[in-house]
């Protein structure tokens, strides 16, 4: 199985992006996906999650600019950001929850002062 992220881009402050992750497949069953960011120098953060059925959650940091949403027909997570600031930089992974330690190339996020 494969989560391929996409959406990333160069925005300046204030600005938004909208990203999507698409699996591969589906996991055949509930489960969570979710989106984390690692920016140089910084711990991974994770920094939303949606269940199966449409229950979201959020890091305080993102909380009020950042909308994740899934369409589980297609097998896709997507995380609307607004509000984008320098410290939102860095590279967006996907996840999910029946998929632990696998590795996605993410996307790049880059936002300007």
């Amino acid at each position: 199985v494969q989560l391929q992220a996409s959406g990333g881009g160069l925005v300046e402050a204030g600005g938004s992006l909208r990203l999507s992750c698409t699996a591969s497949e589906g996991s055949g069953a509930l489960d969570v996906m979710g989106w984390y960011r690692q920016a140089p120098g910084k711990e991974r953060e994770v920094i939303a999650g949606i269940t199966t059925g449409g229950t979201t959650s959020y890091a305080d940091s993102v909380r009020g600019r950042f909308t994740i949403s899934r369409d589980n027909a297609k097998n896709t997570v997507y995380l609307q950001m607004n509000d984008l600031q320098p410290e939102d930089s860095g590279v967006y992974h996907c996840l999910r929850s029946d998929l632990p330690g696998l590795t996605t190339e993410g996307t790049l996020v880059t936002v300007s002062s």
